[in-house]
């Protein structure tokens, strides 16, 4: 399958911020609806959307506290079948007493299964991209990317983990839900995109609106270095770092170290913690060029391996 690569400039974010009408990039986009389906899996039912209907595929992985919507504007830019996942505590998936990665990995298998995705690419962003490396190990995979997904926890992450988190609160309305969306870490965010992305997260309660995304899915084990040094070392893993974001050059050299492979190192300049977010072109940009990068790389392994085969 071949991933289209465009060049996409940088923009300027202030300019944009000031523009109240959508592009019609993103208005395209958003016109091309996902289906929408679910899975039932131990218990509980995992919602997820697709795009497209050619294979080998992609599964998209958001992060703690996010949802499937997250990647709207984005999934039908990639080209192919593409899948975005609500995790279970997240979006409109099912809730649990406990959340594990272990168990989340099962759940993108379990999506994987019902596409009939047999050697997809996982894509995770921040935590996502652990619940990504993590499926891996679980079956067949055509490639692993993480985007912005911190390396191992530094102390302020775990106490913010840790806290106690209150009940998520309830708004009167659903434009003072949205005008009161904000991100952790805190950044700058298109107008537009944050617009949907904090529409997309709300669910109606008693007495107004509140947001999909529960508690305890925050700062759980294992570490990102942890995982990626259990994975096979011929499967492709990139890793997307924003250079605005929570992964320094410490972290990436870690990563490294524990990969017993090659990672294949992006860097998104500009960008938040949540690309999504303010740099949405450049993260297509980027995930076109890796999903291109892995496919060959793959097609390689295959084709060696019936060579081998033949001889």
């Amino acid at each position: 399958m071949d991933f289209p690569v465009h060049d996409v400039p940088l923009r300027n974010l202030k300019e944009e911020t000031l523009t109240s009408q959508p592009p019609a990039w993103f208005e395209a986009a958003l016109a091309q609806r996902p289906c929408r389906h679910e899975v039932a899996l131990e218990g509980a039912t995992v919602h997820y959307r697709v795009w497209g209907d050619s294979w080998p595929g992609v599964i998209l992985v958001h992060g703690a506290g996010g949802h499937s919507a997250w990647w709207d504007h984005v999934a039908p830019q990639l080209g192919g079948r593409v899948v975005a996942v609500d995790l279970t505590g997240h979006g409109d998936s099912g809730r649990r007493p406990v959340y594990s990665i272990a168990q989340w990995a099962r759940e993108i298998r379990a999506v994987a299964a019902a596409e009939d995705l047999r050697a997809p690419h996982l894509v995770g962003h921040s935590m996502g991209g652990r619940v990504a490396v993590a499926a891996s190990a679980l079956g067949p995979a055509a490639g692993v990317t993480c985007i912005d997904s911190q390396v191992y926890p530094v102390s302020a992450n775990i106490r913010e983990a840790r806290s106690p988190r209150r009940a998520p609160r309830v708004h009167a309305t659903a434009q003072a839900a949205v005008d009161r969306f904000r991100t952790i870490p805190p950044q700058e965010s298109l107008p537009y995109v944050r617009a949907h992305v904090a529409a997309q997260s709300l669910r109606a309660v008693e007495g107004g609106w509140t947001w999909k995304s529960g508690d305890g899915t925050f700062g759980l084990p294992p570490t990102l270095r942890e995982l990626v040094a259990g994975i096979d070392p011929t499967l492709p893993l990139a890793f997307l770092r924003s250079s605005e974001g929570v992964v320094d050059e410490e972290m990436v050299a870690a990563l490294v170290r524990a990969a017993p492979g090659e990672v294949h190192l992006v860097e998104l300049p500009a960008a938040g913690h949540h690309p999504m977010l303010d740099r949405p072109l450049e993260l297509v940009r980027a995930l076109r060029a890796v999903l291109s990068a892995q496919e060959a790389a793959t097609a390689a392994v295959r084709s060696a391996a019936t060579s081998r085969h033949v001889l």
